[in-house]
């Protein structure tokens, strides 16, 4: 008898378990971002804005069916490596989460979303801006900024119209994210009547540009446009002041964060970087956010506020499905439309993209960024 009991215990464990990872009322949502190395700064910020956004969905008490919802967060670092990225994701699935807010970067998202669509595991991206990214054909995969076709033409547009530069050079790190920003970038601007005098690569992890941006300072262009990360404008910041270049740098939203200021110091002074969205204090529930979470967690880096709505516009689809179970509540999430985040208006198009993203330019001014431009791009 005191077998079958222990059995009895271990079969409605089980059933327990199951039910918290799908249609039951505790439910695990995984987040991945790189929290070591030289991105953390901007991976940690991901991770907190899906913190908040939990802790206040649970404080609320939402109701899935007739149960009340509870979220367990399973946060993991990717290192911001494709190949940790895809352990990092069949981890999630082995473990049951029914969804996944990131990866950070496009080169971590894109292999990785493979494994989820194979899985049924909706999949949203707060910054992940590649167009590959969600052209894969998986109907899993969503974000929640401006692709980099919205992004690159919006830089292409203000290099060209806003600061008139007729030749420019081209730097990238060679990532996903990177190339794919400055190829948008020089196709856009060719096709305007630029002349792109140089084009270099480099990587996420170099320092020292000195040999390019000697190459770069004899031809003498407009405007030196980067695709890459803060890690990496930084120092290139300091060393085009080093050999004495005058030119602006321009970079996307790996570029646009505090890091980079503080990293580049004085150096940063003047430049320009992009940003998918408007900026934050221009929206009601924007300034609202931006107070809860830097009382929480300090200033905010980038996407925490992505990675925040990202959680909201999950369990809106789970409360319009009445379930938790992926399966059912994955073409709820597809069929967003009309939803007021803290980023603004959230809908998705086909692809998983917002069918119209905003993309605002900053420049550095007196050490913050200030926004300069705002334009919005349909999604491509």
């Amino acid at each position: 008898m005191k077998k079958v009991l222990i059995l009895m215990v271990l079969v409605l464990t089980g059933c327990q378990r199951h039910d918290a990872g799908g249609s039951g009322s505790d439910v695990v949502i995984g987040q991945a971002s790189p929290l070591t190395g030289q991105q953390a700064a901007i991976g940690k910020d991901n991770e907190n804005g899906v913190a908040l956004a939990i802790e206040e969905i649970n404080a609320e008490h939402v109701h899935i069916g007739n149960q009340i919802l509870h979220i367990r967060l399973d946060s993991q670092d990717d290192q911001a490596d494709p190949r940790v990225a895809t352990q990092v994701a069949q981890r999630f699935v082995d473990e049951g989460v029914v969804a996944v807010i990131g990866h950070l970067n496009s080169g971590t998202s894109i292999p990785a979303a493979r494994i989820y669509a194979a899985a049924g595991i909706p999949q949203i991206s707060p910054s992940a801006t590649a167009v590959r990214y969600t052209h894969q054909g998986f109907k899993t995969t969503f974000r929640l900024m401006a692709n980099d076709g919205q992004q690159g033409t919006a830089l292409a547009d203000f290099a060209v119209h806003r600061l008139h530069v007729h030749q420019v050079a081209v730097i990238d790190d060679r990532t996903a994210y990177g190339q794919g920003l400055a190829d948008v970038f020089v196709q856009q601007v060719e096709k305007m009547g630029v002349h792109v005098l140089i084009r270099q690569y480099t990587d996420d992890k170099a320092t020292d540009f000195t040999a390019i941006l000697t190459q770069i300072a004899g031809q003498h262009p407009d405007l030196v446009f980067f695709g890459g990360m803060y890690g990496q404008a930084a120092p290139m910041a300091e060393q085009m002041a080093q050999l004495g270049m005058t030119q602006p740098l321009l970079g996307g939203d790996g570029m646009r964060t505090p890091e980079f200021i503080h990293l580049a110091g004085p150096h940063a002074e003047g430049f320009y970087a992009s940003k998918p969205g408007v900026p934050l204090d221009t929206l009601p529930a924007g300034r609202d956010f931006e107070r809860r979470f830097e009382k929480r967690y300090g200033p905010i880096q980038n996407y925490a506020p992505y990675a925040y709505d990202a959680v909201h516009v999950l369990v809106d689809a789970m409360q319009r499905a009445g379930s938790t179970r992926p399966e059912v509540f994955l073409p709820f999430l597809a069929h967003t439309s009309g939803y007021q985040g803290v980023t603004g208006t959230i809908q998705f198009d086909a692809h998983g993209d917002l069918t119209h993203g905003a993309v605002t330019i900053y420049q550095v001014r007196k050490g913050t960024w200030v926004p300069v431009q705002t334009m919005l791009e349909s999604s491509q």
